[in-house]
């Protein structure tokens, strides 16, 4: 069977939608995350240098696996045997040759397939450019045009270039700009090497080209790794000495896998190239490194990929956030759990300083939410960062402040605002490192009764924060003073009442001190303020005080 009637079908439905762009993303959809979309660049070994065998690799489209054109070709054109015409920046299942017409298999034909075979309910993109014979330098959007005018003048001279308008950082960009769009840029294979020393300007410029593109596409290294291959070590070879250089990549990278030469067999021909079983093992072995690095979570709520055109499976967005209390208005007194900042999203309930949660826990936007050896804490908090939440106080009154909080350097530190007013003292940590979590004064709070915003920033870098808490330490009005004020004459005296700390309570009048103690004693409120330990001193006269304890 040359082609599959399934295939047919899917190039029938694809020539019925010419013209239409397949990136006409709804502006209220979202990529599909179980589409996961690797850029393959590099040179000749990736390009592709394998011997196709149609019956094998053109036949049929391969399972959940599909190309995204880095140039245009007829059918005619391309090595082997197949039908497909492709046309650049449109998808279509990743048939070989995939980098120019004129090439052969590549690892990264068989990296896809293993990967997809590797996770079901994902489908595989691949974004493929690579040129035979090329330095580092032409895949570096600052060097590309000097190379091509200088050293690498022959290459295009030859046209393969041309493929990729002579630009091929341009070209990577231009096509992860559209897939990403649709799908998840997921991560990187690389395998070049032979036309360069790879020693540490080679390294310094093969990740230039990789944070290019990071950078470009407002992507997190953490989040994207970056695979390369070894060059051919067996047999007559020209370029093993240079594997060494290749490994110490990874001192470059956050995340990087190597892919292994050893055992693969070249073609015979010359001592540059791998032999087509290379080609598919070498593509295997960059699928088992990838596998290493990245998250494999499926999404079982996604659509499935549409392979024709993907666009037609991006996931509707959620409605935005209102913005508002994460569960609910927090009660003050009491304690406000740093990550329950607001709902509403980034620079309206928090800013954030770095891309992604570091930690992991609880929440999916950038606040750093950790789980240390104790509960969940808010932490790499850098100077400039905030966060909101929505408070309920209880009542008038003045609110000791405490904070639970850890740090290594003694200065971290953050400031409280209510209502954008700043309340309280600076919080720092006592540098007893991040395991060891101490309460921290953070001075005192006169708050009205009823909702506000609070607003938690941060001063000095490098504060792990668990909770903030506010405790009452007295009440405007005075609690229950009103309730005591009974009929008086010009006889009466003032009196103050106090708490065990020394907190005065409130004022009132009573016809001596016997009177004064029993209207303390009935008063409800009042023994319920001070927990029924009272100091009761008439007022002017300091040696007349009264302790009255009450056992109920």
């Amino acid at each position: 069977m040359k082609m599959g009637e399934n295939f047919k079908k899917m190039m029938a439905v694809a020539g019925a939608a010419a013209g239409l762009s397949l990136f006409a993303v709804s502006a209220n959809a979202a990529p599909n995350p179980n589409f996961h979309i690797y850029i393959a660049y590099g040179q000749s070994n990736m390009a592709g240098n394998g011997d196709i065998v149609p019956s094998e690799d053109q036949a049929n489209p391969p399972k959940n696996f599909i190309m995204l054109a880095s140039h245009n070709a007829n059918a005619s054109q391309r090595s082997g045997k197949t039908n497909q015409s492709i046309k650049t920046g449109e998808w279509y299942p990743a048939i070989p040759p995939m980098f120019h017409p004129f090439e052969n298999l590549s690892p990264a034909d068989y990296f896809g397939r293993a990967m997809a075979d590797s996770l079901p309910g994902v489908t595989v993109g691949i974004i493929p450019v690579a040129i035979g014979a090329v330095s580092i330098r032409a895949f570096d959007k600052d060097q590309y045009e000097a190379y091509f005018r200088g050293d690498g003048k022959d290459i295009m001279n030859w046209g393969w270039p041309k493929d990729y308008d002579n630009n091929p950082p341009g070209r990577i960009l231009e096509l992860a700009k559209k897939a990403k769009e649709v799908g998840v840029i997921k991560g990187f294979i690389f395998h070049q090497g032979e036309s360069d020393g790879t020693d540490a300007n080679w390294r310094k410029t093969v990740y230039k080209t990789y944070k290019d593109v990071i950078d470009a596409l407002d992507l997190d290294e953490n989040e994207v790794p970056f695979v390369a291959g070894e060059l051919l070590q067996e047999g007559q070879n020209c370029c093993s000495s240079k594997n060494g250089g290749i490994a110490q990549l990874k001192q470059n990278f956050k995340k990087f896998g190597l892919a292994s030469s050893k055992g693969l067999q070249g073609n015979g021909k010359d001592p540059y190239h791998f032999g087509r079983a290379g080609v598919i093992e070498l593509g295997k072995r960059y699928c088992s490194e990838m596998l290493k690095l990245i998250d494999k979570t499926i999404d079982p709520d996604a659509p499935p990929v549409n392979l024709v055109d993907p666009s037609q499976s991006t996931v509707p967005d959620e409605p935005p956030e209102e913005y508002g209390p994460y569960t609910e208005a927090i009660a003050i007194p009491g304690k406000v759990q740093a990550e329950n900042y607001n709902k509403g999203g980034a620079e309206k309930a928090y800013h954030d300083e770095s891309k992604g949660n570091e930690g992991g826990k609880l929440r999916k936007d950038d606040v750093d939410i950790y789980q240390p050896n104790m509960g969940i804490t808010v932490g790499h908090c850098q100077k400039g960062e905030w966060l909101k939440y929505t408070v309920n106080v209880e009542a008038d009154g003045d609110y000791g402040i405490v904070a639970n909080v850890a740090g290594d350097n003694g200065t971290g530190s953050f400031v409280l605002y209510v209502d954008d007013k700043k309340v309280g003292t600076e919080i720092a940590n006592e540098g007893k490192g991040f395991d060891n979590f101490t309460t921290v004064s953070g001075g005192k709070a006169t708050l009205t009764k009823g909702e506000h915003e609070l607003k938690l920033e941060i001063t000095n870098d490098w504060i792990d924060i668990d909770y903030v808490e506010f405790k009452e330490v007295s009440s405007q009005p005075p609690i229950g003073i009103k309730n005591i004020r009974l009929v008086t004459t010009e006889a009466e005296s003032n009196f103050s009442v106090f708490d065990m700390q020394g907190i005065k309570l409130g004022s009132f009048k009573a016809k001596g001190m016997d009177e004064a103690m029993n209207l303390v004693k009935t008063n409800a409120k009042l023994r319920k303020q001070a927990k029924g330990v009272f100091f009761i001193r008439k007022n002017g006269e300091k040696t007349l005080t009264k302790k009255v304890v009450i056992h109920e």
